[in-house]
């Protein structure tokens, strides 16, 4: 399994497809624009909504849950990179973020 650090993931959401495993509450208040957000919970049951053929950048908001759906996805045949850092590396980068709760975006 890779690994790719948030201060090297310069085009997520814009050149790659991203996959936010973070809780509904957590996605709301703030995501990069783009990604599908599938709870990890729900991973297994939602799998058709992925494209096996699709590179994926795995985020959370740390990067402990990306890692177990990265390990996950890579042992049934996905190709899937874990984003470490997760988005609370991603917010202190400044990067771009969107929420969908009508407040400015945040990461809990």
């Amino acid at each position: 399994m890779a690994d790719i650090p948030t201060t090297e993931a310069t085009a997520l959401g814009e050149e790659s497809r991203v996959l936010d495993v973070r809780e509904d509450y957590e996605w709301e208040a703030g995501h990069i624009a783009g990604a599908l957000h599938i709870p990890l919970d729900e991973l297994p049951a939602r799998l058709d909504e992925l494209d096996p053929d699709e590179d994926l950048n795995v985020i959370c908001r740390t990067g402990g849950r990306s890692f177990r759906a990265t390990t996950w996805l890579t042992e049934n045949g996905y190709s899937a990179v874990n984003v470490t850092g997760g988005m609370g590396a991603w917010m202190e980068a400044g990067r771009a973020m969107v929420s969908e709760n009508s407040q400015p975006p945040r990461v809990l």
